[in-house]
């Protein structure tokens, strides 16, 4: 992990800001949701991306009732029926 050398401070609510040239950077958006993983002792922010309920791929995931599924397993399913 490469450190971006910026330094903020939580607020009394627990907020940070991310500077501007880092959301311009990552293109992080106004609204755009944002998963917190935890490693080790680390946070880490990054771009939520859709995973398969079932095998947590994020390779051509699509919704399906509220759930997201990856193109293979969906075949899979489809072979159940």
């Amino acid at each position: 992990m490469k450190p971006a050398g910026v330094v903020r401070k939580v607020d009394q609510l627990g907020r940070i800001v991310l500077p501007k040239s880092l959301r311009k950077r990552y293109q992080m958006n106004e609204g755009d949701p944002v998963e917190i993983l935890v490693q080790g002792d680390h946070i880490i922010l990054e771009r939520y991306r859709p995973r398969c309920v079932f095998c947590s791929s994020m390779t051509n995931v699509q919704e399906f009732k509220e759930r997201y599924l990856c193109a293979v397993c969906m075949g899979e399913m489809r072979q159940l029926v």
